[in-house]
């Protein structure tokens, strides 16, 4: 039963289209639509400085004629080492106008990382702000071909009177050697009369390569193309049950680096007609402020970024009315969070509900998202439209039965071309079922009820082994998170000579909670309650925070490196 989106759509969105038009067009050719259509209307603020669509693509223009100008061509890879910044932007569509290929990596990798990035990639040239030159300056002999430095200030992207403030700040100040480097400005300088080329780009071209997490072996390349990004943002519109998101304004929070960031946060709003609210640095302390002054209408975000919602200093009498959307992904959001916040956003004003999707990078980010007005406990959701979902028996092609538990398979337009230079993992990943239709297979554990409502346990790899039972984290998690006095948890297993592994949780109490032993006893007996004895975890950590990964998911791997250094 390969379910796709039509009975489920069908049911709870109305009137929405199960089957849309996918044009043949680059993400540059669906971004000029959109600045002729909407000429006026701001494509992004940043830092209070509010740019047009008309004028972002004529930037975007005179960026690929400066990239042209440095000898960039259709096919070479670029590599972009940025924050959610103008410069950014404007690089990013700038090489998919002339054929290039952006290679987007995290500003605070560290040297090394960057370096196998660039190799890896064989980009001739990487894009980084003053701040972070230090370590691509470090790594400069290790590279193993020729790569242009381009630097990039952000005091040049502020307004009045801020661009001038900001050099003489704490965080503007980033002096630079005097060679080794080429400045951003200089660069665009030097390209304004260069002649672009043909704009002959097509839509199965491969236009950006993001990377696989990394938390397991070596991070994987994965190709994505102008298809796969222009669909996804079709896609994310329909499914938003939004006639048009044209005028509204997206939280652009999540870092361009990611699927999530670059494909919901960025791209489905620009080709939409929207404004990205560019948020270069996230942190709980600014939160209140940038949602009661920006008002974004729309926050695609990873569950920690709702639950600092609740935290948030100065949200208590906060109107959040404004909110018509709000997206969680990029991590499991637990049933007992999802409650939290949406009777969090109820009390401040806001009608909507927080709407949980699911997806991988090598599908760009959500292929399946939780309706508008209905949700189904523990459901991620109903596939987008042209997409279909499959769960099938661990290790193999077989379909199961609705209701039955498999590894969760994904079909559409937004599945990878492939991993770089990894044709074994490519050929494992995506592989054509006897349907005739290619599958990615995900490695995620999970089932479809039979109305098409998909439920997500967690990643196969993700286990625990215990007295000789399975244990899935994420299961646990979700009852710990159900406490009223946790805000968070995060569950482990740890090497025990008795069980194979013992169970350990780590729990963040609510705010104003303090986290005392007999805060631990009422936890644990909460858990008796709820968890079979097998399961139960053995011991509990109280922290104020827990760890994250650069995409802000729970840092699961750190918490038991430290618990495998604390037991030698």
């Amino acid at each position: 039963m390969n379910l796709s989106s039509a009975a489920p759509w069908t049911a709870y969105y109305g009137n929405t289209p199960v089957s849309l038009n996918y044009p043949q067009k680059t993400m540059y050719q669906m971004l000029r639509d959109t600045a002729v259509q909407y000429p006026d209307h701001i494509a992004w603020v940043f830092m209070g400085k509010k740019t047009s669509y008309s004028v972002f693509l004529r930037r975007i223009d005179r960026t690929a004629r400066a990239l042209t100008a440095m000898g960039i061509k259709k096919g070479d890879k670029v590599t972009i080492c940025m924050p959610n910044c103008p410069q950014a932007l404007d690089c990013f569509y700038a090489l998919n106008r002339i054929g290039a290929i952006s290679n987007m990596i995290h500003p605070l990798s560290a040297a090394r990382e960057i370096a196998f990035y660039l190799n890896f990639s064989k980009s001739k040239a990487i894009l980084t702000l003053d701040q972070f030159y230090g370590k691509v300056a470090q790594i400069a002999p290790e590279l193993e071909n020729p790569t242009q430095i381009l630097i990039a200030k952000i005091g040049d992207e502020l307004p009045v009177p801020l661009n001038l403030i900001y050099p003489h700040t704490k965080g503007g100040r980033h002096p630079l050697p005097k060679a080794g480097y080429r400045l951003w400005t200089d660069v665009l300088k030097a390209g304004k009369d260069a002649a672009l080329p043909a704009d002959d780009g097509r839509a199965d071209d491969c236009a950006s390569i993001l990377y696989s997490g990394g938390t397991t072996g070596t991070a994987k390349g994965i190709q994505l193309s102008n298809l796969n990004f222009n669909a996804l943002g079709l896609q994310t519109i329909a499914a938003s049950g939004y006639r048009s998101v044209a005028g509204m304004k997206m939280l652009s929070v999540m870092p361009i680096f990611h699927g999530f960031g670059l494909g919901i946060g960025i791209h489905t709003a620009l080709i939409g007609g929207a404004t990205c609210i560019l948020v270069p640095q996230f942190s709980v302390q600014t939160y209140a402020s940038i949602l009661v002054r920006q008002k974004p209408n729309l926050i695609p975000g990873v569950p920690t970024l709702f639950e600092a919602l609740l935290r948030a200093d100065g949200l208590e009498k906060a109107d959040l009315s404004f909110l018509r959307g709000i997206f969680s992904g990029g991590d499991t959001l637990s049933p007992e969070l999802k409650k939290k916040v949406d009777t969090f956003l109820h009390e401040h004003g806001c009608t909507e509900q927080i709407r949980e999707g699911y997806g991988t990078t090598e599908c760009v980010t959500a292929s399946c998202l939780t309706p508008k007005s209905y949700a189904r406990d523990g459901s991620i959701g109903v596939p987008f439209p042209d997409t279909f979902y499959q769960i099938v028996a661990v290790g193999t092609e077989e379909e199961v039965e609705p209701g039955t538990e498999g590894e969760i398979c994904v079909s559409g337009p937004t599945v990878m071309l492939g991993y770089m230079d990894n044709e074994e993992e490519t050929t494992q990943t995506l592989r054509t079922h006897a349907d005739g239709k290619v599958w990615l297979h995900t490695g995620d554990l999970g089932y479809m009820d039979a109305e098409g409502f998909v439920y997500f346990r967690q990643r196969i790899k993700r286990m625990i082994i215990t007295s000789g039972y399975n244990v899935y984290p994420s299961q646990l998690e979700n009852i710990i998170d159900g406490h009223e006095k946790v805000l968070l948890s995060c569950v482990i297993g740890i090497k025990d000579d008795y069980r194979g592994q013992r169970i350990k949780a780590f729990v963040v109490p609510m705010p104003g909670i303090a986290p005392t032993e007999a805060l631990k006893a009422e936890i644990l007996e909460y858990c008796k309650e709820h968890i079979a004895k097998y399961a139960l975890p053995r011991e509990i950590e109280f922290r104020t925070e827990l760890p994250k990964t650069l995409v802000g998911k729970v840092a699961y791997r750190v918490l038991e490196e430290e618990a495998a250094e604390a037991e030698t």
